[in-house]
């Protein structure tokens, strides 16, 4: 029986299990939207801008163990907007579909109002950009959009529609979901892996974007019986617990240097699942690229990603934890024992760099203080989020995230990710504790989406580092150009968190002083019925975690 392309591309959400979707309203894909009406089992999630849409699916993409998050958003400003999240799709390797509402096709071609080639636009942050025209292709296209999200290297996808055609008529049948073709690792390959962890004395194991939190048990079962470090990678700090012994510290980017010099003993590197990104490799330099200075592993489930940057011994473009899980079907090698002083090493070191000391500081609160006071009260199954800044590095320094807990940034470092991705951690995971992280620049890019956490009823807390600056960019200013002036390039005039926050029906706190920390911030996280903002009044002397300015 006949019926709409809108309601055939909500059926197609539907078989691929979206309950899920963000968007800002646009009359591009009105048709789906009415479609979308006769179904309740989706939540359709009005944004206050595109920006806030797209880090929601993006981080949306990231909670559903592989499967995609789902963003709609119209043409020309709608889906220009949106760009930052899909960007940070791309480089994150989270898999995301997008449909785009499209001028209608009679006006095509013509300059019509916000038209734009989605497909030249869009050819350097998606894995693939498919155009409808026909009506009975719709669903077919949306299943291959998942398809290919979901696929290989995650990604994000674009499925564009012009506006007309959500309404045009068809009979076609619904696309059923295509299973993924997971590959998994050859046989000469894993005893050529078995040879080198045999034979090394030193290894590192880095496991990043491409392990799922199902795999982490497994990871941690290797580890004990092989005896290795294991090292979770910039911004995928719950990917291992660093309390567990084998955890060998978090490979992030600019790590302090005791820990970098030790790292650099290593006679063996296994990127287990790690794109291998530029934050992650200290600039190209560890492992150096092209040419590696000590033997690599790479384990990534894109064929496209190994050997593309660095020239691996060894390259496996598999799941990771399929390797893992054969490489534990081998069993225990022999001689594993003896790296166990090189471990105990590494995770002894990292107590000492994550360990909750510092000094106060005259011209504003510690961002130390506030995470090590959040540490306290973070509970097994919260999910803590982060914008860009140097206010992250504190997050990343003290407090110690682990598996069952969730992490949600844009790794990419796009600025206005920590406030909109709270919120969809608080839709996705109803009940949980979510905690955003944001600098006082990043709060103002994508904040509004306060509003929207107030329209769906959940209850994040956000907490806002100010220290009236761009503080990363100072701190690359100072570097570079020490001595010169900065103020005029990064500074900000900041409102009143706290009040604006009560301007949204939120709870607003301040912090000014140290002795407020504790009291404040066990305040902030009781509150059960309303989203929370806590204004920290922060140092700008005391740059990052790991430094001051003089």
């Amino acid at each position: 029986m006949p019926h709409t392309v809108g309601r055939a591309i909500v059926d197609s959400l539907e078989a691929h299990d979206i309950d899920i979707i963000y968007c800002v309203p646009g009359e591009s894909y009105l048709g789906f939207t009415n479609a979308r009406g006769d179904n309740n089992r989706m939540r359709l999630i009005v944004c206050r801008h595109e920006g806030g849409a797209a880090f929601m699916a993006a981080a949306d993409g990231r909670m559903r163990g592989g499967r995609a998050g789902m963003l709609v958003v119209s043409r020309g400003p709608g889906l220009s907007n949106a760009m930052i999240g899909l960007h940070t799709a791309w480089h994150d390797a989270t898999p995301l579909v997008a449909l785009i509402g499209q001028v209608e096709r009679w006006e095509a071609g013509r300059m019509a109002l916000q038209e734009q080639n989605y497909s030249r636009l869009l050819s350097d942050v998606t894995k693939l950009v498919i155009e409808v025209n026909e009506p009975d292709q719709a669903s077919e296209a949306m299943a291959r959009a998942f398809h290919v999200a979901e696929s290989g290297t995650p990604g994000p996808v674009a499925v564009v529609i012009p506006e007309d055609v959500f309404d045009a008529e068809t009979d076609a049948a619904p696309a059923k979901p295509r299973p993924a073709a997971l590959a998994g690792p050859r046989a000469q390959d894993l005893d050529r892996l078995v040879e080198l962890l045999t034979a090394a004395e030193r290894p590192l194991v880095w496991v990043g974007a491409a392990v799922h939190p199902a795999d982490v048990a497994d990871i941690a079962r290797f580890a004990e019986s092989w005896m290795l470090p294991v090292m979770p990678t910039h911004r995928r700090p719950h990917l291992f617990d660093p309390a567990h012994a084998n955890y060998g510290g978090y490979a992030s980017g600019r790590p302090p240097r005791e820990q970098m010099d030790e790292w650099a003993k290593t006679d063996l590197l296994v990127a287990l699942g790690e794109r291998l990104t530029v934050s992650t490799s200290q600039g190209f330099a560890f492992p150096r690229a092209p040419d590696p200075q000590m033997p690599l592993v790479h384990v990534w489930p894109g064929p496209e990603e190994v050997g593309k940057t660095f020239r691996p011994d060894l390259g496996l473009a598999c799941e990771p934890a399929a390797v893992v899980r054969a490489l534990l079907a081998k069993g225990i090698p022999a001689g594993a024992a003896r790296r166990k002083p090189w471990v105990e090493r590494l995770h002894a070191l990292h107590h000492k760099v994550a360990a909750p000391a510092w000094q106060p500081t005259s011209d504003g609160v510690n961002f130390s203080a506030v995470v090590a006071a959040v540490a306290r009260h973070l509970a097994p199954d919260a999910t803590v989020t982060t914008d860009a800044g140097n206010f992250s590095t504190f997050v990343q320094r003290y407090l110690p995230i682990k598996p069952g807990q969730m992490y949600l940034n844009s790794v990419v470092g796009a600025m206005g990710a920590g406030m909109p991705m709270a919120v969809a951690a608080a839709l996705r995971r109803p009940g949980t504790q979510v905690i955003g992280f944001a600098g006082d620049g990043g709060a103002l890019m994508t904040g509004n989406e306060l509003a929207t956490a107030r329209q769906y009823v959940v209850n994040p807390v956000f907490i806002v580092s100010d220290n009236g600056c761009y503080g990363t960019i100072t701190q690359h200013h100072d570097m570079r150009y020490p001595g010169r002036p900065h103020q005029a390039a990064t500074q900000l005039t900041n409102p009143d968190f706290a009040l604006w926050a009560t301007a949204f029906g939120a709870q607003g706190y301040t912090i000014r002083d140290e002795s407020e920390v504790a009291p404040t911030i066990a305040e902030a996280l009781s509150v059960k019925h309303q989203p929370v903002v806590v204004h920290v009044h922060s140092s700008l002397e005391q740059i990052s975690a790991w430094r001051r300015r003089s």
